[in-house]
């Protein structure tokens, strides 16, 4: 399964190298073999919850070539996780 396979090089990428994956809110494909991801994590989690506040979210675009390969990602936008999603 070809977006299965997204979602784990995606998840994994993220793992390492931001932050755990709160949600994958959209996969799209883009017209030159490559694929366009919309990736949710909860940023410094730690720091909202001592000062008893809600969490943050931020919003992120993730590139990927043909290879399911991430090749760039980008944060477009913050949030709280209880604010209604609205497109940033």
């Amino acid at each position: 399964m070809e977006i299965k396979q997204i979602l784990e090089n995606v998840t994994d990428f993220f793992n390492d190298y931001v932050a755990p994956v709160h949600k994958i809110t959209s996969v799209e494909e883009n017209g030159d073999n490559g694929w366009k991801l919309t990736v949710e994590v909860i940023e410094e989690k730690e720091y909202m919850k001592k000062y008893a506040k809600d969490e943050m979210l931020g919003v992120y675009d993730v590139g990927l070539n043909e290879n399911k390969e991430v090749t760039s990602y980008r944060r477009r936008g913050v949030r709280y996780r209880s604010a209604i999603d609205q497109e940033l």
